[in-house]
């Protein structure tokens, strides 16, 4: 006997993501099945013929859909109230798929200028040597992004929270003016992870994450997931995947599906601690600034209140003394370890100036507000006096 689920929008989303895209194999496995395999067999020539046209449902080969994939994709979907989603092998790959798939030669971007490194590099440098003009605006002024539009532009593209300054930019305005452009909105969701911000519900037609932070959250596998309407992701988004090849492991969606079971809990409680160490942070020696979603001086707090249901488990602390206090104090850390991932159980400090933000020029680093003393502080899931107290011996050099 097979027991349906009750409505997937009728369950909170804590248990959507214990629940939602169950594939259960004739076994009845409790645990979501890990199918490894390349490709499938099919029962009649015309059957394989259906599967291609996509007429009749199935799977094919393992780069365009597989089972424990498929999975991941419905759960997230479902969490997030999207109608369709995709999982590919990176955070960046996800990126590139959904800014690059709906574009053509002579198309025009709109991208807010602080953004992670690789992500810039799509928007800046990749897209021009394929006829495609990018423009990059201070995202935080909604009049840029107006006076950036032209009769070209297809797309706009921004992190919000961005990395790793935590930039909050406002989602649903922005929307409106792609809108009224013509354009879509593609809005990099990693900071503020799927509990805390929904982009779709903003305005937003394409939402990515690198699945790799904290949806895994235990630095074991990379992944991407691009999610939004149908009618946007299994266009040319999809055939781009699909051509590309750019395909998750089943091992590693099989991880994350796991993962997913617990993301809530984990998230609370590195939120809940960055609170308790961003508010200890504030007024130490040698401690310019501290910034952190959760705090009512944030410059976008306004927004953050309307948009955002919770902090982020990141913090941006600007350094007196620029680099080489930043790596003394980096240096002297024992719990919290030097390391360019983030949303992982283990806290991670980095200098973005020196490695995700190390290409730029000195200049362009200062315009995305990425200064020498800068570190951005991941919090794990240690006890947050713990952190403090490495903190507190490691910044007693300054």
């Amino acid at each position: 006997m097979t027991i349906e689920l009750p409505p997937v929008d009728t369950l909170h989303p804590e248990t959507r993501l214990v629940h939602a895209g169950q594939l259960r194999s004739q076994f009845g496995e409790t645990s979501e099945a890990l199918f490894l395999t390349q490709g499938h067999v099919y029962d009649s020539a015309a059957q394989c013929e259906g599967r291609f046209l996509n007429s009749e449902p199935g799977f094919q080969y393992g780069r365009l859909s597989n089972p424990t994939v498929t999975m991941l994709e419905e759960r997230m979907a479902a969490f997030e109230g999207a109608e369709a989603c995709r999982a590919t092998a990176t955070g960046m790959a996800a990126v590139t798929a959904a800014v690059i798939g709906p574009l053509k030669a002579g198309d025009h971007v709109v991208s807010a200028r602080a953004l992670f490194g690789s992500c810039r590099y799509i928007v800046e440098d990749h897209l021009p040597r394929y006829g495609v003009a990018a423009t990059l605006v201070d995202g935080t002024d909604l009049a840029t992004w107006r006076a950036a539009v032209r009769p070209e532009t297809r797309l706009f593209f921004l992190e919000s929270p961005a990395n790793p300054t935590l930039e909050v930019l406002d989602i649903a305005a922005i929307a409106a003016i792609a809108h009224e452009a013509g354009a879509l909105l593609v809005v990099d969701n990693v900071f503020a992870t799927p509990l805390y911000q929904r982009p779709l519900a903003l305005g937003a037609d394409l939402v990515v994450y690198s699945a790799t932070k904290h949806i895994d959250g235990q630095g074991r596998c990379l992944g991407g997931l691009v999610l939004g309407r149908k009618e946007v992701l299994e266009g040319d988004i999809q055939l781009f995947l699909r051509q590309t090849g750019p395909s998750l492991s089943p091992f590693n969606a099989w991880v994350m599906l796991k993962a997913l079971e617990t993301m809530p809990l984990r998230i609370a409680r590195q939120a809940q601690s960055a609170v308790q160490i961003a508010q200890w942070l504030r007024g130490r020696q040698g401690v310019a600034r501290v910034t952190f979603i959760g705090d009512a001086d944030h410059p976008q707090a306004e927004i953050i209140a309307r948009q955002m249901t919770g902090p982020s488990t990141m913090i941006a602390i600007e350094l007196d003394g620029g680099r080489d206090e930043a790596f003394r104090v980096l240096d002297r850390l024992r719990l919290i370890r030097i390391s360019n991932n983030l949303g992982d159980a283990k806290s991670l400090i980095v200098h973005p100036a020196t490695t995700t933000h190390q290409r730029f020029t000195p200049q362009v680093r200062a315009e995305m507000g990425v200064g020498d003393g800068l570190v951005r502080l991941s919090v794990g899931l240690e006890h947050p006096d713990d952190l403090i107290a490495d903190l507190a011996q490691a910044l007693s050099v300054l």
